[in-house]
């Protein structure tokens, strides 16, 4: 079954990262950048904490980085219940040099016996699915 991206909000956000999620969907990897100071800004949000500048740009980053942390889910909650037949499954944070260290989470694809922090990892774009909710998804693999 295909989804169809209507540029609804993540539930509780306050919308700084609706243009990620409309770029994921246009099957790009962009992170705001402050305009002014050229300060990365995520997680999103309105306004520079460096500069205070509220202009911003979105600019496309490779999807390649370390590991930062990862963990494990052995359970699947209300709000990932789509999930439960991939019990258990890894969810990483990568840590991305292209974006001055910028960290970003993503469910692991492929196999978890090379998972531990420091190991280099890429990303690609999962397309919006029942498990992600309507929404596209971020999907790290480890480098062999």
């Amino acid at each position: 079954m295909e989804y169809e991206f209507h540029a609804h909000r993540i539930t509780g956000g306050i919308g700084a990262d609706d243009r990620f999620w409309e770029s994921l969907e246009e099957g790009e990897f962009r992170l705001p950048r402050c305009a002014d100071c050229k300060q990365w800004m995520w997680p999103a949000h309105f306004r520079c904490g460096h500069c205070g500048s509220w202009e911003q740009l979105w600019e496309p980053v490779e999807m390649s980085g370390r590991i930062y942390s990862w963990t494990r889910a052995h359970y699947a909650f209300d709000r990932t219940k789509e999930r439960a037949e991939d019990v258990p499954y890894v969810v990483v944070v990568a840590e991305l040099p292209g974006a001055d260290g910028a960290r970003v989470v993503g469910a692991l694809a492929g196999p978890d016996s090379g998972v531990r922090c420091g190991v280099e990892v890429r990303g690609h774009i999962d397309p919006p699915s029942a498990k992600s909710k309507g929404y596209p998804a971020v999907r790290w693999s480890v480098v062999d």
